[in-house]
């Protein structure tokens, strides 16, 4: 099994005849994923690249049947995708904007609250279970099918993590890119839920960044209710109190959101932390020997 995306999963791209969502769409279809349809307001009727294109995504999901949307719509609209998403049913969107105004995403959360759909992003790489589906832009060539969970905030340690299992046989179930922003679809909490409840996840790899309490909240969660092992790593270890780190959310204020504090909470949850992105693999291999 996998979380959130499958063999199964029939993929709209919203945003689709763009530079960018022609690019990683061509790229998921060509890993193997159904990208069934696109959406492009004005070039409904069209085919792009062998796609057909629709105006708005309840028409795309009826003639297709999609139920997963990959979201590549610019910041001033894409808080407006997602919702149409929503409304349209989708089971789950994977927002990969980055900029989108904080003021957006709170009435995006808002307007989520109690529906059936999952939000991942925005300001994220995507989803990939590998051998089975991507929805995101993560190259899926140092990707592994196995059983070990990856979530991260950073896209880019997503990815050198990944290659350190993957080098050393280490394959993945699903890999999450939660995003760096600080209002997010799906936390830390939300998806070591849906690892805990996956049976063919074994472990899983968190890698976290200063700033606000996701961290801390996914300790507390892990001590709480996870039966499976975690490993974790903190990026931003040397950032000083105010300085921003790429991330919107990656920011040290009024003293809290530290790396320290985070490393001491994850540790006290039975987290095995590592100092240095350079020993994630080794852990995970190590966690994995000892069980």
């Amino acid at each position: 099994m996998s979380i959130l995306v499958d063999a199964s999963s029939r993929v709209v791209v919203q945003g689709l005849t763009g530079r960018e969502g022609t690019f990683h769409a061509l790229a998921c279809r060509d890993y193997g994923t159904a990208i069934v349809a696109g959406v492009t307001p004005g070039k409904g009727g069209i085919l792009h690249e062998g796609i057909p294109v629709f105006d708005g995504v309840a028409q795309a999901v009826a003639d297709t049947g999609a139920d997963t949307s990959l979201i590549f719509v610019p910041p001033a609209h894409a808080a407006d995708a997602v919702l149409e998403a929503a409304a349209a049913g989708i089971r789950v969107i994977v927002c990969i904007t980055e900029g989108i105004p904080v003021l957006d995403m709170v009435r995006v959360r808002r307007a989520l609250m109690g529906q059936t759909c999952r939000l991942v992003g925005p300001n994220c790489p995507g989803v990939i279970s590998p051998g089975k589906a991507k929805a995101g832009i993560m190259p899926a060539g140092i990707h592994l099918p196995g059983r070990v969970g990856v979530i991260s905030r950073s896209g880019t340690l997503t990815y050198e993590a990944v290659g350190q299992l993957t080098a050393r046989g280490i394959g993945q179930s699903t890999c999450v890119g939660i995003g760096g922003d600080p209002i997010l679809g799906t936390s830390f909490v939300d998806a070591l839920r849906l690892f805990q409840e996956d049976p063919d996840t074994d472990a899983v790899l968190m890698i976290g960044e200063i700033g606000g309490t996701a961290e801390e909240d996914a300790a507390a969660f892990v001590a709480a209710e996870l039966t499976k092992p975690v490993i974790g790593f903190i990026c931003g270890q040397t950032a000083p109190p105010g300085r921003r780190m790429g991330h919107a959310g990656a920011i040290i204020s009024g003293g809290s959101g530290t790396a320290a504090e985070k490393m001491s909470a994850m540790r006290a949850a039975g987290i095995a932390v590592v100092a240095s992105p350079a020993d994630m693999g080794e852990a995970v291999a190590a966690v994995l020997s000892a069980r």
